[in-house]
Order: C-alpha cells, then structure tokens, then sequence
C-alpha cells in the first residue's frame, strides 16, 4: 500500500550523524563522527557489582513499574548534588528523571509549543535537538555562535523580531558542535533577555563535567530567580550513555506538565537503570571519578589538537576548546565541505559535515565536526593523518 505519513515526521530527514556513524561499521573505519565516551572511562567493575547487588536483593523493586516523576531516591541525590555542585534549585524548583537528555527537549518542546511557535537556537547546534523541535512543527530561529558564545544582539533581534518565541535552546559549556563557551558576561545578558521578553531558556549541560582547562563558570539555572529556565542534565557523558539516565530540574508547574507528557511516551525510566546510578552516588566517590575522566579527555584533546597542528595546521581553522567531546574546524573557502567529508570516508575516515547542524541544513558551510572521544589514540593520529593528505590533494590540484 502506499503509506501517507504525518506532515510533522514526513518534513524530518535522518540525522546525517546517524547516517555517516552507518559507516563506522564498516571494517577499518576510524569514527571521528563519533560523540560516544571514551571506553576507558566507563565504570565497568562498578556497574556489574551494582547491578548484581541490585538484581539479587532487591529484584522485583528494580523489575516492577515505577513512577513518572523517577525513582525518589535518585530524585533526592540529584536534587543535594546539583545544589552543591552547581549551585540549582530554588523553593520552586523540582526534579523528574527523563530517559536520556532528549526526552527533556521533547518533552519541553510538547508541554509549551503550538505547530507554528518559534523555538530560538544557537546556530549550529545539536542535530538531535534540532530535529525535536522541528518534529513538533516549531519555527526554528538560529543565532550564531561566537567564540563566547551566542551573539546576544543577535538574539535580542531574533526575539523582537518573533513575538511567538516559546523558549530559547542553548547548550552553554562546549558547545555541540562548536565547543565554544558563553561567556559568564552573555549568561547573564541571555537570562536578562529571556526575562526581558518573557520567555523560557532550555539550558542543556551534558559536557559541562567534561572541563579539562580554564575556570568553570556558573550555570545560566543558577542565576534563576524566576522559575524561567529548564535545566537539561545526564549521566550519559560521566557514568554510561547506555543507562539512558538523565534529569530536568524546573519549575514544578512545568514539571508537571512534563510528567504528563512522560506518562504518554515511555510511562517511566526504567527502574533498574535508575537505582544503578543511584548505587553509583551513594558507594563511590563521583567527584573522583569526573576528575579521573577529565584527564583521559584532556589527554585525547591535546592529542588531536596537536595532530590538527601537526597535519592540517595550514589547512584548517579552529579554536582549542576547554573541554567537551568535540573540535569544529573550518576548511578553506575553496574547498568543497562535503566533497572533502567524501574523500575522507574513502580513506576510511567518518566526520560530521558542518551543515547537519544549521537551522537549514541545505545552506552551504565549510566547518566539520570532528570527535576526540571515540577513537582510540592511534586512531586519532591515523584520523587526523589520513585528512591531512586528503588537504595535501586538494592543495596539489
């Protein structure tokens, strides 16, 4: 039969990561296209001897249905940890556990957007949250990305310009894909702003944990004294993304609109995977546990920066990032981005093509994501190498 689907999923395409990662399962591909976490910063040992104590005392609590809100026991160590670790949470504020950090921006997304609402997001931005907010028939406005950040004029005129603006998407702390920064000087003109014209910010900090130089600065959620801002967290980047445990600290009034959408999709996170990380706070040190990864990152970080240098330094513009997963390198304006993405996958090297993250991803780009994370050091050096003489044909020709 002939399938007619629904305008809001048929204007969707497949995630072009998700595409190019396609080629990652071919033999001798090396996934610079990857965000995964390194492998060796995973706490195999751990994880298996929670999960043991969990199925073998406690099995039907971890088998059986749970509640929409979370496991209350995880939803207190959120709660007591973000107060002290990042300074979250006012009288208002409440916490729902979510699978995985998407379900926070689609679930936002359900809970205050009409088909025709504007969404304002950096540009780039994340693929996967893009797509969320396009599946929900949301205008999406984009805002470019700076050094430090979001242009603040240029969102001040995107939310004069779109009175219908439901909320403001940003991903503060190296940024997906750019790695950049906002500066503590934009966090607070971007909360004054959403103040100013009484609209929501979505602030989603999966890599803030992932710093590997510079000082921290304060979270935009921290600064809320309004109930304004819907703050995105995950144990995906610091414990396992495979648990498919993450959290939304808000509002309780927008919390609970949320819990009902959540009823509707998946009911609840599972059970077992949410007192796996619970186990994990309450028998071993976390903090020692994000520093110890922080040094695996900040070794694979210098490692490709020093490789970009090294093969593609006369070829390529980038900014060291402080932390994150990723590195956004430009090509020169004489070279075709997705010709080169071609070229590199024929040399059994997988990166991200820059326009996948723009608001319009059929506008020409020339940036490349690249991912640090995945790949095994000899794999970072043989990557990196391997698009070098991709640049050394084009510099030939």
């Amino acid at each position: 039969m002939d399938y007619i689907f629904s305008n809001k999923i048929s204007s969707l395409q497949p995630s072009a990561i998700r595409e190019i990662l396609k080629a990652t399962s071919v033999p001798g591909i090396i996934p610079l296209a990857a965000g995964n976490p390194a492998p060796d910063a995973f706490p195999v040992e751990e994880v298996g001897k929670i999960a043991r104590e969990i199925l073998e005392n406690r099995p039907i609590d971890a088998l059986q249905y749970g509640v929409s809100e979370g496991y209350q026991p995880l939803r207190d160590t959120i709660i007591s940890w973000m107060k002290t670790h990042e300074n979250i949470g006012r009288d208002f504020d409440n916490v729902i556990i979510m699978s995985g950090a998407t379900q926070v921006m689609d679930l936002l997304t359900k809970v205050l957007c009409n088909e025709g609402d504007t969404v304002i997001c950096e540009e780039p931005s994340f693929i996967g949250s893009l797509n969320t907010f396009r599946s929900y028939g949301c205008k999406l406005v984009g805002v470019p990305v700076e050094a430090d950040g979001m242009d603040v004029n240029a969102l001040e005129e995107a939310l004069k310009s779109n009175p219908n603006t439901r909320f403001i998407y940003t991903i503060p702390n190296f940024q997906n894909p750019s790695g950049a920064t906002m500066s503590l000087e934009k966090r607070k003109k971007v909360y004054a702003l959403a103040k100013e014209y009484g609209v929501v910010i979505l602030e989603d900090n999966p890599y803030g944990d992932l710093r590997v130089a510079g000082e921290g600065l304060p979270t935009i959620k921290s600064m809320d004294d309004e109930g304004i801002v819907v703050y995105a967290g995950s144990f995906s980047k610091i414990l396992a993304p495979g648990l498919r445990v993450a959290y939304c600290i808000a509002h309780q009034q927008i919390l609970a609109k949320m819990t009902v959408g959540k009823q509707a999709s998946d009911v609840h996170t599972p059970c077992l995977n949410q007192m796996i990380v619970y186990e994990w706070f309450k028998q071993y040190d976390v903090e020692a546990h994000i520093k110890k990864i922080q040094k695996i990152y900040k070794k694979k970080l210098e490692l490709m920066c020093d490789c970009i240098d090294r093969e593609l330094g006369d070829f390529v513009e980038y900014v060291r990032p402080e932390g994150g997963l990723f590195i956004w390198c430009r090509l020169p304006d004489d070279v075709n981005m997705l010709e080169f993405v071609q070229k590199a996958i024929d040399k059994k090297v997988a990166v991200v093509p820059g326009n996948a993250f723009l608001v319009d991803d059929s506008k020409s780009t020339q940036y490349i994501r690249l991912n640090f994370s995945t790949p095994s050091d000899d794999g970072i050096i043989n990557g990196i190498k391997a698009l070098g003489e991709v640049a050394k044909e084009y510099r030939q020709s």
